[in-house]
């Protein structure tokens, strides 16, 4: 969203002769997509209403109406008995309302919008006609190319310039030669620069990291390159992740050209030294067999949580639950409940009351925290230079969080406040480590989902624990990752791995953003959704992200290979696959390159460490999966058999003659 403004009313009888106008509030944006600018006008009662939030007490068992004044939350006392909102005076839980019309006839459809509603690509605007009222505001009214005029939209909250100003940058707008009040809009700018703009600041800025990182590495590399090289990485891990972001177009930007040729010169020096180092295992010749098919259910039901759970509210069967979610997901309403449970949040042993009670303590426990930071004085943040500094990052990265979905989207959104607030309450919580540039993209759907500031915030607690390493300033756990991935795309296709390795992408960096924050920009928000609890099952073996990984490059290498795309082409093409992949397919995909890992019998040592399986065949009724202490476990064959209901299969063969020379993996210390 590169404009926003609300307070810009549709006049639905203006220009008529009724006694009075009907007015309609609505927000008006501007929002750059994939490749297009679009402006998208709607009224209030499709936004979210954030006067009319929720709030939950610290038990969960009542909701009581928020209001402006914090003293008054709990004024309905028989509404809330054991709310503790009075003495904490926070808010814990979020939800929306719809705001009803009291002043206009914007009626909607049977699809749920009002008919007032409207978006156009800005490729299709022909003019704007600017003008002012006798009032005193300005109003605009569009004219598409296909002489279509829209309803004119009155500014009465601030200026039109703004918008124009922001429209200017994406289109050639001048005057009209006829009609000094109209303004004449050419889209050829509209289109080459915003693809332009994408695939530069989206893209080779990208470049401009690996600069900076190749630079540090040539100038400190000593005994140790492989230490340092992954060591000076760290360094300009918040740069790199900065270049997925939207950036200011007004940043001078290293030619793609010469990026890539920096880029061809430098990386070579950043191998690692195979001879040297430790762990490695040369892998003479693997037959992985066939890809088998695998199929995918329908999402756990609540009817199906329901009778898998005994009177006291104890889980009967957890393997059978997990196996279930891996193979189907869960119907969005289970979420708020099973996700607490995927994260650690809640024991899978635990029974209602204990969940209760454990509940009650992490409440308080968050609210002293929480308190900690509310408390600092502005003159004494002011000698915290460490504090002023989370707080600046956190407001900057949640104010561009996810702001297109309804939860977050709009000034002052309810949704946004616990953003920041949970995420700097996690400063106080690990102070050592803070807020790193990505954490806000961890926790958008945990928030989404829990609509609940405590729950969500031990929730996001229990996945940082997963995460931690990714964060840190050495990143041993991105490190480890890149190395692990390279290892299994060697195993599962050296022909393609040696490709990449011809382009000096060997060790994958392109894939740096896809581990970093666990595919949250390569899926749309409700396919993360599903990925994430997915992968929180921890089935079928370790690291199944990393195979993840290895789906998607699968169906993407021949298209690299046959069209010989260097080492710009293949950065450019994976960054374009952000939105476009089908998620039930590579969950698919994933899987069945697990099972042909697990049927191989001769499986490298370094492989079998990566993904906790055993190297040794595999008998079809045997029934064992990774317990909770970790430990190497055989192939859970019932994860294939016992789940029914499929909706969706994917193929795959391999070459049963493939010859893998040379080829090694690196154990990780």
């Amino acid at each position: 969203v590169v404009y926003e403004q609300d307070g810009v009313f549709i006049h639905s009888s203006y220009g008529k002769n009724d006694d009075q106008d009907s007015l309609i509030a609505g927000i008006l944006r501007v929002i750059e997509k994939e490749n297009e600018v679009v402006v998208d006008w709607r009224p209030l009662d499709e936004t979210l209403d954030t006067s009319n939030i929720l709030c939950a007490g610290k038990d969960s068992s009542s909701v009581v109406e928020w209001t402006q004044n914090p003293k008054e939350k709990c004024s309905r006392g028989a509404d809330c008995p054991n709310s503790y909102e009075a003495e904490w005076d926070m808010v814990t839980t979020v939800s929306f309302k719809k705001r009803p019309h009291s002043n206009g006839d914007a009626t909607t459809h049977a699809n749920g919008e009002s008919k007032w509603s409207f978006l156009f690509s800005l490729s299709d605007l022909k003019s704007i006609k600017q003008n002012k009222e006798g009032m005193g505001w300005s109003y605009l009214v569009f004219c598409l190319k296909d002489d279509v005029k829209l309803p004119a939209l009155h500014f009465h909250r601030g200026d039109s310039t703004v918008l124009i100003n922001c429209l200017g940058k994406h289109a050639t707008l001048h005057r009209s030669p006829s009609d000094e009040r109209v303004l004449l809009v050419k889209t050829q700018k509209s289109l080459s620069q915003s693809f332009e703009n994408l695939l530069v600041n989206f893209i080779f800025d990208s470049f401009a990291c690996l600069f900076f990182f190749c630079f540090f590495i040539t100038q400190k590399m000593k005994d140790d390159p492989y230490t340092r090289t992954m060591g000076k990485f760290s360094k300009v891990a918040n740069f790199i992740f900065d270049s997925f972001r939207l950036s200011d177009p007004s940043n001078q930007r290293r030619p793609p050209s010469e990026m890539a040729d920096f880029i061809n010169d430098t990386l070579p020096e950043l191998k690692i030294n195979q001879q040297e180092e430790p762990g490695f295992e040369v892998i003479t010749r693997i037959d992985l067999g066939k890809q088998p098919e695998v199929s995918r259910r329908e999402p756990v039901s609540a009817e199906e949580w329901a009778k898998n759970m005994d009177s006291e509210g104890r889980i009967l069967d957890v393997d059978y639950i997990k196996r279930s979610i891996f193979k189907g997901g869960l119907c969005h309403t289970l979420r708020k409940e099973v996700w607490k449970f995927l994260l650690g949040y809640f024991p899978w042993n635990s029974s209602k009351e204990e969940r209760a009670n454990l509940q009650k303590r992490k409440t308080d426990e968050y609210f002293r925290m929480k308190l900690q930071w509310k408390s600092v004085s502005e003159e004494q943040e002011k000698r915290n230079s460490r504090l002023r500094d989370y707080r600046s990052l956190i407001e900057k990265d949640v104010n561009r969080t996810d702001r297109t979905n309804k939860f977050y989207e709009g000034e002052n959104n309810p949704g946004l406040i616990l953003l920041h607030d949970i995420l700097m309450t996690y400063c106080m919580y690990d102070f050592d480590l803070g807020y790193v540039q990505g954490m806000s993209d961890l926790l958008s759907p945990v928030l989404y989902v829990m609509e609940n500031e405590v729950d969500a915030f031990w929730c996001f607690v229990s996945y940082m624990d997963q995460m931690h390493q990714n964060f840190e300033e050495q990143m041993k756990g991105m490190k480890t990752q890149l190395i692990q991935l390279s290892t299994l795309l060697r195993l599962l296709d050296s022909r393609f791995w040696n490709y990449l390795e011809s382009q000096d992408s060997g060790y994958l960096y392109f894939c740096f953003r896809w581990l970093l924050i666990r595919f949250k920009r390569e899926f749309s928000f409700q396919d993360i959704l599903r990925l994430w609890e997915v992968m929180w099952t921890k089935l079928p073996c370790q690291n199944f992200h990393l195979l993840l990984c290895c789906a998607i490059l699968e169906c993407e290498k021949q298209q690299i290979m046959d069209k010989h795309y260097d080492l710009n082409d293949i950065l450019k093409h994976i960054n374009e696959l952000s939105m476009k992949i089908d998620v039930e397919y590579i969950l698919c995909k994933a899987e069945a390159i697990s099972m042909q890992m697990m049927n191989c019998k001769e499986l490298p040592s370094a492989v079998s460490e990566i993904l906790r399986i055993e190297s040794s065949s595999v008998t079809p009724d045997s029934d064992t999966g990774e317990d909770e202490s970790g430990a190497k476990l055989s192939c859970p064959m019932s994860l294939y058999e016992s789940i029914s209901t499929p909706v969706i299969a994917a193929n795959g063969t391999r070459d049963s003659t493939q010859q893998m020379s040379e080829t090694q993996g690196l154990t990780p210390a």
